[in-house]
């Protein structure tokens, strides 16, 4: 297994990928919005890609835009338990060669996809996420972009730091570690919202010298082969990571079934993971070796106000943390906790904010809000909504319209309750709806306890304030509440190499995304100890008397 451990040479310094802002008439914009109608003039055929070749069904679903259900972007085809067993057997079938092949090879792959991403492929990438997942320009650059880039520039940093830490060794030893890849192949089952999280759930895997079966978000698939293509023309071998299109229930029944399931990569709902650890631990025995579980699940991400915070500040931070990409993130802001001092200044703020929120197309880069996922989520959304508006302990202050008629369109909306414990305080959205409890400014200790033991959550959260005191307070009251924490800033925006992210409690494993702790699980440490003169008789000093 020619792995190159021993001998790890630099590799170019991880930097984060530069934003750029599309302001007008900058390059960058008129090369997106010239990538945008290219894109939209034809009707793209997806096929699934299995050993590097594309495999098509009779099964052909079409793919339209979610702020936009008229147009047709294109086709790609599902496939089934056939198209399963073929990608495990590519992936297994590649495994010798791919494990064996110099990491410092896997790891150029790898920098070639991130600069085609940040180069050549940005307008392309970047225009595929704003037509399918309907983002706007900035989400989009901020995600499909910078941070699938950083994502796989960064991970090659840290193999490098992996690789170099080794044992000591005594007079006459040398003691060292192979971090090798697991036996069998590893599934990775990405969301719809994040560009980069699809990219980077089966490429840190594979980095790492693993095989891979990929099966992306239905409402994902459009910029899913955007990331394949790239991945495949930074000359990543045939089999490492198989792009599949089938339904997630029977997908799972047939990875969990085979004995050289080796772990999953995750995100998505916490109700998923739960069952897909549940079927694990029952077919435990089956596997080679203990599956690594990996998973960043829901979210129900916190405000936190103090009566000494500044109210502008933290309308600014409700109204980016909320509404940003529609509140489709796991870490958007979706309960806010205003002392009464504080609050009519923050509502004022807050209203003309969303107010001057334009809602539409992703094509209209003046529209801050676009258009939510599907049909489900919409209805779910308008579900909680109308139901907010007929209970007592609840009222709808800001927004709570919502039009289906030409796209999934949910304005965004503020509930206000008397109740902390009111549902939408504690229950997952996924939606540009964020929920206020105003509390007595004098009652700030009971109501970061009334926080923490809220919801089954503990993905971000933020506080505000200008009182350190109250800052050290919150951090500490609510050291379980939050995988990634913020003072003085919104929950959302965690940078790859800045703020690994990632949560606890029902949220997840919490194995940190975007930094060394995420790619440790995707190795299986041999320690090696050879010793120079060996031993030639049993007996021990102690055993002389004289």
């Amino acid at each position: 297994m020619a792995q190159g451990i021993y001998h790890v040479p630099s590799v170019p310094v991880a930097i984060n990928e530069p934003i750029c802002d599309y302001k007008a008439g900058s390059p960058e914009k008129a090369a997106l919005k010239a990538a945008l109608k290219e894109m939209k003039s034809v009707e793209k055929d997806i096929p699934m890609i299995i050993n590097g070749k594309e495999v098509r069904t009779d099964n052909k679903k079409s793919i339209h835009p979610p702020h936009e259900l008229k147009h047709t972007l294109g086709y790609y085809y599902q496939g089934g338990k056939k198209e399963i067993e073929m990608a495990i057997d590519a992936a297994l079938n590649a495994k010798e060669a791919w494990a064996g092949l110099s990491w410092d090879n896997r790891a150029a792959i790898f920098l070639k996809a991130a600069d085609l991403i940040s180069g050549p492929y940005r307008a392309k990438i970047n225009a595929a996420t704003m037509l399918c997942q309907s983002k706007n320009a900035f989400q989009a650059e901020i995600d499909a972009a910078c941070e699938l880039a950083d994502f796989l520039r960064f991970n090659v940093q840290y193999m490098t730091e992996i690789y170099q830490q080794q044992p000591e060794s005594s007079k006459g030893i040398w003691n060292r570690t192979q971090q090798r890849p697991l036996e069998g192949f590893v599934y990775a089952l990405t969301p719809f919202n994040f560009t980069a999280i699809a990219g980077n759930l089966p490429s840190s895997p594979a980095l790492m010298g693993n095989v891979v079966v990929w099966k992306c978000s239905n409402s994902q698939v459009y910029s899913a082969q955007v990331v394949m293509e790239i991945f495949q023309k930074a000359g990543l071998p045939d089999g490492v990571i198989n792009l599949v299109f089938v339904p997630g229930s029977s997908t799972f029944k047939v990875i969990s079934d085979h004995k050289e399931f080796a772990g999953i990569h995750y995100t998505g709902s916490s109700a998923v993971f739960h069952n897909i650890w549940g079927t694990i631990a029952s077919k435990i025995a089956n596997y080679k070796s203990f599956p690594r579980i990996v998973g960043e699940t829901g979210g129900k991400d916190f405000i936190m106000v103090h009566k000494s915070a500044d109210a502008i500040e933290v309308a600014t931070g409700m109204a980016r943390g909320a509404y940003e990409y529609q509140g489709q993130k796991c870490s958007a802001a979706s309960r806010a906790y205003i002392p009464s001092n504080l609050w009519e200044d923050v509502k004022t703020k807050l209203t003309a904010d969303i107010k001057s929120m334009k809602m539409g197309t992703v094509e209209d880069f003046t529209n801050f809000v676009n258009a939510v996922i599907d049909e489900p989520s919409f209805d779910k959304l308008a579900g909680y909504i109308d139901n907010a508006k007929k209970d007592k302990d609840a009222e709808v202050i800001i927004g709570g319209t919502y039009d289906k008629s030409e796209g999934y369109f949910i304005a965004p909306t503020v509930i206000l309750t008397t109740n902390p414990k009111y549902v939408t305080m504690q229950e997952e959205l996924f939606g540009p709806v964020l929920t206020v409890y105003v509390y007595d400014e004098d009652k700030y200790e009971e109501t970061l306890e009334i926080l923490d033991n809220t919801s089954i959550y503990a993905l971000t959260g933020a506080i505000f304030a200008k009182d350190r005191y109250a800052v050290e307070l919150a951090t500490s009251k609510l050291v379980n509440a939050a995988g990634n924490f913020y003072i003085n800033d919104k929950p959302t925006g965690a940078v790859v190499g800045q703020q690994p992210f990632g949560g606890a409690r029902a949220s997840g494993t919490n194995d940190k995304a975007g930094s060394a702790l995420n790619l440790l699980r995707w190795v299986s440490p041999r320690t090696i100890k050879e010793t120079f003169v060996t031993p030639t008789d049993y007996r021990y000093p102690f055993l002389e008397e004289k």
